[in-house]
């Protein structure tokens, strides 16, 4: 059975904005440190290298977590015009790129002969052997999805100005 996704103050409710605030405060620590990557002095590199990897893994288990939470419970409905589906298609995407990202970049890191070791504690087991053709091979899909992430975050920033400045709903109350 169900729960009511939309229900306030529901437990389910309240998981949900927990873990979309907690992936969008992590993704938005994380994404400007995977671009400034590239910058950082040798000395120091591998460091931010293993928190910027350390935090995506984390994305990861969290998104996993967020769609088991929408296959088993439901999602709110959207309006059941364009902008509902609009809305629905970007949360899914958002949902796939940000599994996506942090499972090519681990892929590509253990392509590249580093395992990882999440947060400097616990060795993660490598899929990947290494090769620097499947390493190249996931660093451009993790690119790729970095930049979708971008144009998707777009998206979702002109969708909640448009319900909070136009509509003036109830959208920014819900998520809060």
């Amino acid at each position: 059975m169900a729960i009511a996704p939309d229900t306030p103050g529901s437990r389910y409710a309240l998981s949900l904005r927990i873990l979309h605030w907690l992936v969008a405060c992590i993704v938005l620590a994380t994404w400007p440190l995977g671009l400034l990557l590239e910058h950082f002095k040798d000395e120091v590199k591998l460091d931010f290298y293993l928190i910027h990897e350390s935090l995506g893994f984390l994305v990861l288990w969290l998104m996993l977590l967020r769609v088991g939470f929408r296959l088993t419970s439901g999602a709110p409905e959207h309006e059941r015009n364009w902008t509902g589906t609009l809305a629905a298609t970007v949360h899914w995407l958002f949902y796939l790129a940000l599994i996506i990202m942090p499972l090519s970049g681990f892929l590509a890191t253990n392509a590249f002969g580093f395992p990882l070791i999440w947060f400097g504690i616990i060795p993660v087991w490598s899929p990947v052997g290494p090769s620097r053709e499947l390493g190249a091979f996931f660093i451009s899909i993790h690119v790729i999805t970095a930049w979708a992430i971008l144009g998707l975050f777009a998206l979702h920033m002109a969708g909640f100005l448009y319900h909070h400045l136009i509509r003036r709903d109830a959208t920014l109350q819900r998520i809060l």
